[in-house]
């Protein structure tokens, strides 16, 4: 429940830095950063998980292909009281992850890779699964697409604003305007991106909360993200974009110390330690 309100707040506070932000730049500015932006994120939105597949080269198994597994997301899907995955495919990678694309409850697809076949028990991926299911159950992409296209809109702005400065007379601006195109430029888009990924961290947790209740124990998705990190660590990926990193239970790129400041995924220690002391 607290993450779910916590995404409210993140949402309410992002929405009022775009309007105080664009309010600075009358009607007709604000209306062009939104027309832009919303284009760009609703076709993200509709073809979201056929752009994450083709990006990681992945596959469809068919029903025919590890039919345990077919079953395995079959039962989940069914405890969650949702629909099935449209398709369930494999990503031709040795590196244990998985992930959800989609818009929602009756659309949406999960993805594996090799590796976490081969390195999870069914118990563990099971727990992994039941995460992914919980992504379109929580409509996590419609969530995630909302808070995108308003930074974007930020971001937008911030362009303006930048290009705007520099093409005014130099003479006309003292101490205090510099000052406040700072605040502008680089803050205030800054601010809005670390909203975004506090977010999306948000809605990992609540991934992790709402898969362990589906199968009224957290441990083995605790033990699955245990071997998930290390599988990172040993075997990070080397194809595909970082852009997407955030559709995966793990991020998949081995990040350095500046990426993971940024990162759109809660700390894994954290995630273990709340999964493993949940009671159903």
């Amino acid at each position: 429940m607290w993450n779910q309100i916590k995404t409210v707040l993140l949402l309410g506070v992002l929405t009022g830095l775009l309007l105080l932000f664009g309010s600075l730049f009358g009607r007709e500015g604000l209306i062009i950063a939104l027309v832009f932006v919303v284009l760009m994120n609703i076709i993200t939105y509709f073809f979201s998980d056929k752009i994450a597949l083709a990006m990681y080269r992945a596959r469809q198994i068919k029903r025919n292909e590890l039919p345990w597994l077919h079953k395995m997301v079959k039962e989940i899907a069914k405890e969650a009281k949702i629909p099935e995955p449209r398709g369930i495919y494999i990503i031709p990678t040795q590196q244990a992850n998985a992930f959800c694309a989609g818009r929602g409850p009756g659309h949406y697809v999960v993805a594996c890779t090799d590796g976490i076949l081969k390195i999870l028990n069914r118990d563990e991926l099971k727990g992994v699964l039941a995460h992914e299911v919980s992504h379109a159950k929580n409509r996590d992409v419609l969530v995630a697409t909302v808070a995108a296209t308003i930074a974007g809109v930020i971001s937008y702005l911030s362009y303006m604003a930048r290009f705007t400065a520099f093409a005014g007379n130099d003479d006309n601006r003292g101490a205090g305007s510099i000052l406040g195109l700072l605040v502008l430029v680089i803050l205030t888009p800054l601010i809005a991106l670390i909203i975004q990924l506090a977010i999306s961290r948000s809605r990992e947790y609540l991934a992790d909360e709402t898969g362990a209740r589906i199968l009224k124990d957290g441990k083995p998705l605790a033990s699955a993200l245990e071997k998930i990190n290390a599988s990172v660590k040993h075997n990070p990926m080397h194809f595909g974009s970082e852009a997407a990193a955030s559709l995966f239970i793990a991020n998949p790129f081995r990040g350095n110390a500046l990426i993971n400041l940024f990162s759109t995924h809660p700390p894994f220690e954290e995630r273990v330690k709340k999964l493993r002391s949940m009671n159903f």
